[in-house]
């Protein structure tokens, strides 16, 4: 890349894209060596309740209960309107929600990092092309002059051949 070219550059974009040639030679870092104890636990618990397996197991078990608790085959421990059922769904609800709205805002925060590196990079690729293109246009110029320089160097031979015949 040529200075003239660099220079072309405002300062925030020169100092940009060297920041990005430089991120671009890091390593990425792997994001679940970061994450506590409690992030993992919130995962796997969000993960596990909103899962298809989890919406099978509690169906069943719930069809169980309450069929157990209508029919007369055994002493009903929870009778209608099944209060305990009531109880042991609402600690439940009570307890999965912080842990699916920790994974949520985890989630989140990694969506906004990829976010902002994606846009560093388009803007990366953006002052690169742009880059490409001036360095492209320089060729051409170049090209174009050196071009013109042998046509005006081949028509001053003509004209001194044309002078030399006559």
């Amino acid at each position: 890349m040529t200075d003239s070219t660099f220079h072309r550059l405002h300062d925030e974009e020169r100092l940009l894209l060297t920041r990005l040639r430089h991120l671009r030679r890091q390593p990425p870092s792997d994001p679940a060596e970061a994450y506590t104890v409690g992030e993992r636990v919130a995962d796997k618990v969000a993960a596990a309740m909103g899962s298809w397996k989890f919406i099978i197991i509690q169906s069943i078990t719930l069809a169980i209960w309450i069929v157990l608790n209508i029919t007369a085959w055994m002493q009903h421990w929870d009778p209608y309107p099944f209060i305990l059922l009531n109880l042991a769904l609402s600690f439940q609800a009570a307890y999965a929600a912080p842990f699916i709205m920790m994974s949520q805002n985890r989630q989140a925060s990694i969506d906004r990092r990829d976010a902002k590196t994606d846009y560093d990079v388009n803007i990366k690729a953006e002052l690169e092309i742009e880059l490409l293109h001036e360095k492209i246009d320089k060729m051409r110029e170049d090209q174009i002059s050196r071009l013109l320089t042998v046509v005006e160097d081949l028509s001053s031979k003509l004209a001194e051949i044309a002078t030399t015949k006559t």
